[in-house]
């Protein structure tokens, strides 16, 4: 009994996804990307809780923490960026409101997510 309770949990640890994490700055784009399409093909909303980053694949599910207030939102990946070098996401505007960076424009930021099988 002993050793399938320790198979099933063995198996359960290796099923469940690692989180992963990153930090660095974040921003969010400008006003005039409002309406274009993203790289995933779907029109771009500022009013929306979207995000662009440069290698997770369009649809990962993305948590961002500001590193100063600690406040976090989270975000759908459907747009490839940010283009500027030392930035690690771009967020929509509702995002970048929702954790306080919306007046500085950029911010320290960590983002967690699960690794894409």
């Amino acid at each position: 009994m002993i050793k399938y309770l320790i198979l099933f949990l063995s198996l359960a640890l290796i099923s469940c996804a690692p989180k992963i994490s990153q930090t660095g700055k974040a921003s969010y784009y400008a006003d005039k990307f409002n309406g274009r399409r993203t790289a995933s093909g779907e029109k771009f909303r500022s009013s929306k809780l979207t995000a662009a980053h440069k290698t997770l694949p369009f649809g990962t599910k993305v948590k961002v923490t500001n590193l100063r207030n600690h406040r976090s939102v989270k975000v759908k990946i459907n747009d490839r960026g940010p283009f500027v070098a030392g930035r690690i996401i771009d967020l929509s505007k509702k995002a970048a409101r929702k954790i306080g960076i919306d007046k500085e424009g950029v911010g320290n930021v960590k983002i967690t997510y699960k690794r894409p099988k």
